[in-house]
């Protein structure tokens, strides 16, 4: 039978994606989606915001490319693929954990870059993709706890069997003192009581047998023996600041000899404390990246690869300047590449015969691109400038030649009176060929021969001329043609009244035409009435853009659109002179300068003078 993961044999109980042995699946929450934004500028594009606290991180991208991923935290502190430094895959710390930066290079993977991580985070981090060429799509993924996250201590303290619903409660029979000893557990263990996103399967206490004999107890414990440091652990690393720990045993108080760890009281056992060792850097070292595609796909090539200046400093890779690798060789960035041997165009079979009798015709062969191993293969595989014809004119000498005639036509052109008959004459060889017409010499057979059905006695028709030009240069517009009535005598033509032809049907004297489209032009209406009758006006009409087919259009030229509004009527306002108001007196003006004009004397006494006053204000007030 199966274990389970909650170690009992026989169990069914699987970590669901929460990572909770035997879970639902609703402590936690999945966020995954596609980033397929378009993008044009080149350089760094955010991509997704992964927050504090995610787990099992997974960032890939959906097709290989020339774009890179990269990764930054919140801070600002470059993880990968930084400041314009491509950095070779591999394992970085970054926000907490540890992301595998992978970018497959093999030349028939289709695989895009990744970023994988366990989690969880403990600070928000930013994924960018530095944009070179178009967006494949890029697939992103991470989990989250969710409302209903269970704390790890009460989980680690759950008996195999328990109910798990995410929610989890007290057992029967605990009492305040077990919580208070949980707590105080928790303190001493330095685990937090927060969330706990991936709970492993051997978390959880399993069975002890009822037979089980019980570990020897250790000696009395007494104040003669204490715990003393001996030493330290080994430093992490050779240089670019490690880390070691104090080393710290039980010693016999007054001998100081090592004893047996049970002889010391545990609780009062040192915690070692993480002291920094080998603070020096570590000597700048060649970063070779791996070798680029091939830069072709047969026969010899070229490839590339990316060489940085790196230095090791507390357990993080910089790129530094190039002359701090001075002491060391610098390897090559580019080198030759042969993927395989190209294939070869191969003639298969001879040339064909002539493909006429005499005169210049073609031939063929068959061509074919064969590979190393004598497969045929597409043309595109062997170079196109080296590929051999596969066809040739070819020359079977001067052809005989002679005159082709087909028969004389059965109708003569005209219906009385003198006529003629037509034939086509060809100059061809005699492998039917078509040749020009001085091939066959200047002997030329004549076309035509003359035909008569008799004189013509005086018969009446309507004679129709050529039509006119369209009236339209583009768009719709008609044809005009003058049409008479004529009778046909021998040798001429005498113009007669139309009625003479009544009895014939008329030919039309006027067609549509069209000779192109248009397109879109400018129409309007007719002006308006002027706004003043002197004096400067206005008046307007409306404009519009329309297609052939008199629907609205935006095509019209801008510059050619006609007015929508101008200037109208502006000469200067006359009054009309009336014969009948005069002035009858030669002092009139005192009349005015006393403003006596509103009496009906006065007005007809200084007729004129009262007048021209009248309508110079009614003008300074319209001004107005």
């Amino acid at each position: 039978q199966s274990i389970g993961c909650d170690d009992y044999l026989g169990s069914d109980k699987v970590i669901d994606k929460c990572g909770i042995c035997g879970g639902d699946n609703t402590a936690c929450k999945v966020v995954s989606g596609v980033f397929k934004h378009t993008l044009t500028n080149l350089g760094y594009h955010k991509i997704v915001e992964i927050p504090e606290g995610a787990t099992k991180i997974n960032i890939t991208e959906m097709s290989k490319s020339n774009n890179y991923l990269a990764l930054r935290s919140r801070s600002g502190r470059s993880i990968i693929n930084g400041n314009w430094a491509i950095d070779r895959p591999g394992r970085y710390e970054g926000g907490g954990t540890m992301f595998t930066y992978r970018r497959p290079n093999e030349i028939s993977s289709t695989a895009g870059e990744s970023f994988l991580a366990d989690g969880p985070t403990n600070e928000v981090l930013d994924v960018y993709m530095i944009h070179q060429q178009p967006n494949p799509g890029i697939h992103y993924e991470y989990i989250i706890p969710g409302d209903n996250v269970i704390s790890p201590q009460l989980l680690a303290d759950r008996r195999p069997g328990e109910p798990l619903n995410g929610q989890l409660g007290m057992p029967e029979g605990t009492s305040h003192e077990d919580e208070e000893l949980h707590r105080e557990t928790d303190i001493l263990t330095g685990q937090s009581a927060g969330t706990f996103p991936v709970i492993q399967p051997g978390r959880f206490p399993s069975h002890q047998p009822e037979n089980q004999v019980p570990a020897m107890q250790p000696p009395r414990q007494n104040r003669e023996h204490n715990w003393k440091q001996v030493g330290k652990t080994e430093c992490t690393t050779t240089c670019g600041k490690g880390s070691q720990y104090p080393i710290f045993h039980c010693v016999n108080r007054i001998t100081h000899e090592e004893v047996p760890d049970g002889y010391c009281d545990s609780s009062t056992k040192p915690i070692p404390e993480e002291e920094a060792c080998n603070l020096f850097p570590c000597p700048a070292f060649w970063d070779i990246g791996e070798w680029s595609e091939c830069s072709k796909t047969c026969g010899l090539g070229m490839q590339h690869r990316q060489i940085l200046c790196r230095q090791i400093y507390a357990n993080r890779t910089l790129t530094v300047q190039q002359y701090r690798c001075h002491h060391l060789e610098k390897p090559e960035t580019t080198s030759t590449c042969q993927l395989k041997i190209c294939s070869e165009w191969q003639i298969r079979t001879e040339w064909t015969s002539c493909s006429v009798p005499c005169g210049v015709g073609q031939r063929t062969r068959d061509v074919k691109c064969v590979s190393n191993l004598g497969d045929i293969v597409d043309d595109e595989e062997c170079n196109m400038k080296l590929r051999p014809n596969d066809i040739e004119n070819c020359d079977m000498g001067p052809c005989a030649k002679s005159w082709f005639l087909t028969e004389w036509s059965d109708r003569c052109s005209a219906e009385c009176g003198a006529g003629i008959r037509t034939r086509s004459v060809v100059c061809m060889t005699n492998h039917i060929s078509s040749l020009p017409l001085e091939g066959c010499g200047n002997n030329r057979p004549s076309e035509t021969t003359p035909c008569s059905n008799g004189p013509c006695a005086g018969k009446v028709e309507w004679f129709a001329g050529g039509w006119t030009q369209c009236s339209s240069e583009c768009g719709s517009g008609t044809q005009q043609r003058e049409v008479i009535c004529v009778r046909k005598t021998e040798g001429k033509f005498d113009v007669l009244d139309p009625y003479e032809c009544s009895y014939l049907e008329k030919p039309p004297i006027q067609q549509s035409c069209y000779l192109k489209p248009c397109g879109s032009k400018w129409f309007h209406t007719e002006w308006s009435t002027c706004s003043k009758s002197c004096e400067g006006g206005f008046r307007v009409r409306e404009v519009r853009c329309l297609s052939d087919d008199m629907a609205a259009s935006s095509q019209c030229d801008p510059q050619l659109k006609p007015e929508e509004k101008e200037p109208c009527n502006t000469q200067d306002c006359v009054p009309e002179i009336d014969e009948n108001c005069k002035d009858k007196y030669y002092n009139c003006n005192v009349v005015v300068q006393a403003r006596l004009c509103v009496y009906t004397y006065y007005k007809t006494a200084c007729c004129a003078s009262c007048t021209r006053v009248a309508n110079r204000q009614s003008g300074f007030l319209g001004r107005r």
